[in-house]
């Protein structure tokens, strides 16, 4: 059973980490002077790995021997934006109403860094002879960049850890696998005029109209006749377009059209591929009918966002461990991308994704977590220590 003094515990370093405002594009330093500063006073060495800005940075501490393989806990410290959600409280200010706390993070994910940190001293007083590893990253909510750094020193060093549990919202589910993301930016450049003169000109707008359809046709020949991996609630790959930018005026020929298309793909696909296959026919088919009417029209892609997929074993040793320490025996897939198949992809680190809170109240208003979940968290957490020190 958790004690009250962990619970507390666990409810005061959240209320302290949803109190910065860690938004992606905001600096995050204050919240990582405020976790070295704890981890300092258990007598634990972090190391800091600050971004090209200076204004950001990822955190990785390891408590127990360093020269040994062990197990990593990971978390991102940044959050989705609150603008333009309607909040019935201070999104910054932790509030709990009813056995759940809410607050920007809550969920995904300052509750389970939370949890990491309230076992912390337990940790640094269970003489582990398997280190315990923090990894805290920036920017996993605007593609997974900000943990690329932290994970590249790692697949240099010569002990390598056993295996990494990524702490996202999963209702406490062993997840094994998830989908790998690729996304692009198109800019569609046309050749503008008066409306009155449409013929004259290129239409990038209409242009980009053809490029959505593609790109739709493509999502529905996935949906179709593509593989299928009925371990997710999405069984197979999707395609789609989901911003569009372009035109000024009604009466004026736009000459710019800009859209954003992702592809999330399973593990028996590509997404780079898939994507490289739209683009090439983007080119042949529809930048080619723009260049006929004025050379200097056309198509340009630029890569916005991309990670791997995971894909472990469900048979893999980490995978049994995070059933046992979780108490659960099944074991799933998600379609939300994570770090955690950067850890595999960048390191050869086995790694699974478990934490507390549902993906449902992630990026919403009103975000929460409820305080059970955290509780059962604290239970996977103790477990792990008892494992790591072993006999």
């Amino acid at each position: 059973m958790q004690t009250d003094s962990v619970q507390d515990r666990i409810k005061g370093i959240l209320a302290e980490l949803v109190a910065f405002d860690t938004v992606s594009h905001k600096t995050n330093l204050p919240l990582i002077a405020y976790i070295e500063a704890y981890l300092a006073n258990l007598g634990v060495v972090c190391e800091r790995l600050p971004d090209e800005t200076g204004q950001k940075a990822s955190l990785f501490a390891t408590i127990g021997p360093p020269d040994k393989s062990g197990y990593i806990l990971s978390g991102h410290t940044d959050v989705v934006p609150v603008e333009g959600q309607v909040w019935t409280s201070d999104p910054f200010t932790l509030v709990e109403r009813d056995g759940r706390l809410y607050g920007r993070g809550a969920c995904d994910m300052k509750g389970f860094v939370a949890a990491c940190l309230a076992q912390a001293p337990h940790m640094a007083a269970a003489s582990l002879r398997t280190p315990i590893h923090f990894a805290f990253s920036y920017d996993e909510e605007t593609g997974c960049t900000g943990v690329r750094p932290m994970i590249e020193r790692l697949a240099g060093k010569p002990v390598k850890p056993l295996g990494c549990f990524v702490g996202e919202p999963t209702s406490g589910d062993v997840v094994v696998g998830h989908k790998a993301k690729h996304a692009v930016r198109a800019s569609l450049r046309g050749k503008t005029c008066h409306s009155a003169l449409a013929p004259h000109g290129v239409n990038a707008v209409e242009y980009a109209a053809d490029l959505i359809l593609l790109v739709r046709e493509t999502a529905r020949d996935l949906a179709t006749h593509g593989p299928r991996d009925p371990a997710y609630e999405i069984p197979f790959t999707t395609a789609l377009t989901s911003v569009a930018h372009g035109g000024r005026a009604l009466n004026i020929v736009p000459d710019l059209c800009q859209l954003e298309m992702e592809i999330r793909a399973i593990g028996a696909q590509d997404p780079r591929a898939l994507m490289a296959g739209i683009m090439a026919r983007a080119q042949n088919e529809i930048a080619a009918g723009m260049r006929r009417i004025d050379p200097s029209c056309g198509i340009d892609f630029e890569e916005i966002q991309s990670y791997p997929g995971l894909e472990t074993d469900p048979q893999a040793p980490l995978v049994t461990l995070a059933k046992r320490l979780a108490g659960r025996n099944g074991h799933s897939k998600v379609a939300y991308g994570t770090e955690a198949g950067l850890f595999t992809a960048m390191a050869g680190i086995p790694a699974v994704v478990i934490g507390p809170g549902s993906i449902e109240q992630a990026h919403k208003a009103d975000e929460f977590i409820a305080i059970s979940e955290l509780a059962a968290c604290s239970q996977f957490l103790s477990r792990l220590i008892a494992h790591c020190a072993g006999p």
